[in-house]
């Protein structure tokens, strides 16, 4: 309304003439629905765009008639011009930059196509240099403005994306996360899931023997999520050595060699294939698969596997980072629950226990049953803080980095068994390579509700911890002689359905069968059993 009202002065002022006012009337009329519609697709655009062109055109008339009051040379343009401003600067403002040069370019016709159908004194006004030289002005101001503009957002924009959000931008990542995983086919984040099917569909575009899906675990060490193939293989995991595989990782590319990627593979003819999995610029994963043969995998044969593992890097990518942020989050939470039970209950318990010392120590001498039940509770208090501590030990334990799976289940054997009076016997086998983190919790986990169950509910004094880890195959088992348990069904029991669940987070198998002559055996295996040396086997028995 302000620029309308001053081109309108500034015009009447240069042609003295109020029928020249209807060039106003009309510009105020073409903005109009912009006005009124300013978030519409398409209203608010083809106003902008209407406007511009009854500029040209105003901008020309004016500049003819002004020729008549004695201002020559085109010059009365700039009497209207000044209204550019206002359909440019609406599209920086709403971040429309290519509408606003668009914007220009249309005003910048129209006043050269009117300017050559205008006649003044007898001549095009086209050839008027003051009128071009007008025109030429406004459009650079208002191109710079535009520019301006654009730089100013750029970098308010960067200073914004400068200043720490970590909460904001984490919900908006996690909501997203959450609504994408509702999207994928089966509804799957899941690593060794991801990677297996993968080595199927490798197998269908080149020939393979055995393969694996390698990811790192830290250390500069990889862990195998998925293999295939008739034999285990104890595939090479270290990025240290000098191998194919390291150097696929380093360089990125597809690396193709005519030695097994196995520590200890037969001599013999072998092709093998070791392609990285990319996602962005950061390297994943790696695919190896090997065939029994010379020369198995030529160029044409790299391009169809590289043009799988492709889309699988960004999928493996995602259900890692997945795996991650769940990680995080149960650990988190098991923190929070652990801080509540000490602060919270097991205060109160101990604040009681005080109370019954209190009253034991001034009871009368007279009162003999009355001090029977006091040291009754005394020894039922000491009962619920042992299993709170115990709660508190098993929600802090975690699978050391450096000391492994095998060590946490020990550990945590030996405390619970040292509580409830039970003789542990354990049996560790575990390999120097490590499972998937987010692997290694959950078999702790269920390791951990298999003991607790024995001391709590089976009335044992043995109890029988094994570990055997040799990834992807790991194996927990723990047994008691307790008195079993009996026609439960297991489904029916809310720790075994526990149990189950997180084995079958993790693709395992949970077995739960009775021990002979008593008592009861729940084990967990992950993975197909490893081909042992059975010279190696009998070596170890008759060692143990």
């Amino acid at each position: 309304m302000v620029l309308l009202a001053l081109v309108a002065a500034l015009t009447l002022f240069a042609t003295r003439d109020a029928t020249q006012l209807w060039w106003i009337a009309l510009l105020g009329v073409a903005g109009l629905p912009a006005v009124l519609a300013p978030q519409h697709r398409l209203l608010a655009p083809i106003s902008r765009f209407a406007e511009v062109v009854v500029l040209g055109l105003a901008a020309s008339q004016v500049a003819a008639d002004t020729h008549l009051t004695g201002v020559t040379g085109g010059l009365g343009a700039s009497a209207v011009l000044p209204y550019l401003a206002v359909p440019v600067t609406v599209t920086a403002l709403r971040r429309r930059f290519r509408e606003g040069a668009a914007l220009l370019v249309v005003v910048a016709a129209t006043l050269l196509v009117s300017a050559a159908f205008t006649e003044v004194g007898g001549e095009p006004q086209l050839g008027q240099p003051g009128y071009l030289a007008v025109c030429a002005q406004w459009l650079i101001l208002a191109g710079l403005g535009l520019y301006t503009a654009g730089m100013l957002q750029r970098v308010l924009r960067v200073r914004g994306e400068g200043k720490p959000q970590p909460y904001a931008e984490a919900t908006r990542l996690l909501t997203q996360l959450r609504t994408v995983a509702r999207q994928l086919p089966g509804a799957t984040l899941d690593p060794g899931g991801i990677s297996e099917h993968l080595l199927e569909e490798l197998r269908v575009v080149a020939k393979t023997d055995r393969g694996a899906v390698l990811s790192a675990s830290g250390g500069g060490r990889l862990v195998v999520l998925a293999q295939i193939g008739a034999d285990r293989v104890d595939w090479e995991t270290t990025l240290d050595a000098d191998s194919a595989i390291a150097d696929a990782w380093a360089s990125q590319q597809p690396t193709t060699s005519a030695r097994s990627q196995a520590r200890s593979r037969q001599s013999g003819e072998v092709s093998a294939l070791i392609v990285p999995l990319v996602a962005g610029v950061r390297t994943v994963g790696l695919v190896v698969v090997e065939a029994d043969t010379a020369h198995a995998y030529p160029p044409p044969v790299v391009s169809r596997v590289t043009a799988l593992t492709g889309p699988a890097a960004l999928r493996l990518e995602a259900a890692l980072l997945f795996d991650e942020v769940r990680s995080l989050a149960t650990n988190e939470e098991r923190q929070r629950l652990a801080r509540e039970i000490h602060d919270g209950v097991a205060q109160e318990l101990v604040m009681v226990g005080y109370g019954i010392d209190n009253a034991l120590a001034t009871v009368h001498d007279d009162a003999e049953e009355t001090a029977d039940s006091l040291r009754t509770l005394r020894q039922e208090v000491t009962r619920v803080i042992t299993e709170l501590r115990l709660s508190l030990f098993e929600l802090r334990s975690e699978v050391d980095r450096h000391g492994g799976l095998a060590a946490a289940i020990a550990e945590y054997a030996r405390t619970v068994g040292a509580s409830g009076g039970l003789r542990v016997h354990l049996s560790l086998d575990e390999s120097t390579a490590r499972l998937p983190a987010a692997t290694e919790a959950e078999l702790l986990r269920i390791a951990q509700e298999a003991v607790t169950n024995a001391r709590k509910h089976a009335g044992a004094a043995n109890l029988w911890v094994t570990c055997e880890v040799d990834p992807p195959y790991a194996q927990i088992e723990v047994s008691d002689d307790g008195h079993g348990i009996g026609d439960q069904r297991p489904d029916g029991h809310y720790g075994l359905a526990i149990m189950a669940e997180r084995a079958e987070r993790i693709r395992g198998r949970l077995e739960i069968r009775p021990r002979q002559p008593s008592g009861t055996t729940v084990a967990v295996v992950l993975g197909s059993s490893p081909r042992r040396d059975k010279v190696r086997g009998s070596a170890a028995a008759e060692g143990e």
